[in-house]
């Protein structure tokens, strides 16, 4: 189904979830190139801007919780910009489709309707989603400081999760902005030329929301690898203790245990017959406790 939105002379075209007839009306209407159309039949494209003549074709990547609100995903938006419209197209941000009905909706109080170009409706439209991407950027971001913080708790599993839940989701977010930023380079550069004669500064800042985004993703990315290797540091040097400690007490056990296998024996041992013999034992074996410990202490091995 295809929502219109008019601005003046502008028209914003959405379609949601595009059918074959959809598809049609775009190959009759305005021309596109058929393997345009045949990219917005698919979900996993590589982000890219095709240049044409009278259009632009952009495909990007923007970050999103899942249902769980835990795990990343990636959503594809894919949009056909030229001189007096624009198509956003298939299953977009969900922050494009809460423009698109809040502009259609209540146009009175909508900043969209207030464009006058398609060059600001697409910026409008990705300052959207680049403040959208560093809220959930910084999101990450208190997760890996909330790490740091709870980091010397006994929770081990729990801590070991968050570190995984979050490390995946800054994988994600390199792998989203990486292959772009010399994209969104493009429009500062002026390669991208687009249709108004004074949008040089709004590409820029633009491309300023990317790079922050990219280096804020780049900072926690190296903050969480510090954490992970601090983690394991210190889990390693926890198994170390107990095994200090079980060894200590092996150790000590380990000459009680002789004498006692040794007085259990069917054989002839001096002071067998000795009625204090018991007692004469137990005082040896804790004389020897005590000597291991006093010699454990004076080396600084418990």
């Amino acid at each position: 189904m295809i929502d219109t939105l008019k601005i003046g002379t502008l028209k914003w075209y959405h379609i949601l979830d595009p059918s074959d007839q959809d598809l049609q009306y775009l190959r009759d209407n305005f021309h596109f190139h058929p393997l345009d159309i045949e990219d917005c039949k698919s979900r996993n494209q590589r982000p890219k801007i095709d240049i044409y003549d009278d259009y632009y074709f952009l495909i990007l990547h923007f970050p999103y919780f899942d249902r769980s609100n835990r795990f990343l995903k990636t959503k594809e938006v894919k949009i056909f910009w030229g001189d007096d419209f624009i198509i956003s197209i298939g299953t977009s941000h969900w922050v494009v489709k809460a423009l698109f009905n809040q502009a259609k909706e209540s146009p009175e109080t909508s900043e969209i309707m207030q464009v006058g170009t398609s060059d600001a409706l697409l910026y409008r439209i990705l300052e959207r989603l680049m403040l959208e991407t560093l809220t959930l950027i910084r999101r990450i971001g208190m997760e890996v400081e909330l790490i740091n913080r709870d980091l010397f708790e006994k929770k081990a599993q729990r801590t070991i999760e968050r570190i995984s839940v979050t490390r995946k989701n800054i994988i994600l977010l390199n792998t989203i902005f990486k292959p772009q930023l010399r994209l969104f380079h493009k429009f500062e550069s002026g390669e991208i030329e687009g249709y108004a004669s004074n949008m040089e500064e709004y590409w820029g800042d633009i491309l300023d929301y990317y790079q922050k985004g990219w280096d804020m993703t780049e900072d926690y990315a190296e903050l969480i690898e510090g954490l992970s290797k601090t983690f394991d540091s210190l889990q390693t040097n926890r198994i170390n203790e107990i095994i200090k400690v079980l060894t200590l007490v092996s150790s000590i056990l380990l000459p009680l245990t002789f004498i006692t296998g040794l007085y259990g024996m069917n054989v002839g041992l001096p002071l067998q017959d000795d009625p204090h013999s018991f007692w004469v034992v137990v005082a040896a074996m804790g004389s020897i406790v005590a000597v291991m410990v006093w010699y454990f202490k004076r080396k600084h091995w418990m």
